[in-house]
């Protein structure tokens, strides 16, 4: 329960897109607990941050608890300053760190014995899943998932070669009564974007505008967005959140962020105005 090894394995997996016939190349995960090298495998297309960190959650879900130490290599997907002392995990990392509450120590680099349970969980993950899927075709990500899925049960119920038991059953007894509990809802991933607060209090996200606190005017502003919101930090405090709009040239503005001469002014709507102007004749 002390530390999850995480890496990608070097072997990817063809994909073949049904409607064109294109093929494309899936990556495969590896996680492994260090006490009993309990496997978890899953296939995502890229290795960018919400790859690695949308896996990671996949695992905690699989083992259903949260070690005390994440152990990675220092890709730049996840590390922003990397370095063989004190690298500097990047923000996404360290949203997940904060909201499962693990430490993330990332292996030096060069240093392979750093995550040596991993290194060889690649090998053991390559041998006894992606050798026997080698001449299937799949269709679909999903497809893929599924597949793995299936023989990560027998590869954790394989006996081991010179210890009594399985992965399965050292992860029982070694690991899993040292988690700690899930937290009661799974992190929802996020993109971090760096903004600057318009003149018009507004910030720019793929072409619609979102409101922000007048008073923030020439702020550098990061935004973190998911599937359905979008938020506006200033040093690492929220002070704006929307619902997400893809509607390109759109403005979505809350009342109480405008300077109170411009919500006086846009008091005087068209209907207003126009029935000003009658009652003067």
């Amino acid at each position: 329960g002390e530390r999850l090894f995480v890496d990608y394995a070097g072997q990817t997996v063809p994909v073949v897109d049904a409607s064109t016939g294109e093929i494309r190349r899936a990556q495969v995960f590896v996680a492994v607990l260090g006490a009993s090298n309990y496997t978890y495998a899953c296939a995502t297309w890229q290795q960018t941050a919400a790859d690695w960190v949308g896996a990671i959650i996949a695992t905690l879900t699989f083992i259903k608890g949260v070690p005390k130490l994440l152990v990675p290599d220092q890709p730049r997907a996840l590390i922003a300053n990397p370095d063989a002392y004190e690298p500097v995990t990047g923000r996404l990392m360290q949203e997940l760190g904060e909201h499962y509450g693990v430490a993330v120590l990332p292996a030096r680099p060069g240093r392979p014995q750093d995550k040596a349970k991993v290194e060889v969980g690649v090998q053991v993950v390559e041998r006894w899943i992606l050798a026997r899927i080698r001449h299937r075709r799949f269709f679909s990500l999903v497809e893929l998932n599924r597949a793995i899925v299936q023989l990560l049960d027998d590869l954790n119920q394989r006996p081991f070669k010179k210890l009594p038991g399985c992965r399965a059953v050292a992860f029982a007894a070694l690991d899993a009564p040292a988690l700690k509990p899930l937290p009661a809802t799974p992190m929802a991933l996020a993109q971090f974007k760096p903004a600057r607060v318009n003149i018009d209090y507004h910030v720019a996200f793929e072409g619609h505008y979102y409101s922000v606190p007048h008073q923030h005017v020439g702020a550098a502003v990061e935004l973190r967005i998911t599937a359905g919101t979008l938020e506006v930090l200033l040093r690492r405090q929220r002070i704006a959140a929307h619902a997400l709009s893809h509607l390109v040239g759109g403005f979505t503005t809350v009342a109480e962020h405008m300077p109170a001469s411009h919500r006086a002014h846009r008091q005087w709507t068209p209907a207003k105005l126009i029935g000003w102007g009658e009652r003067i004749g």
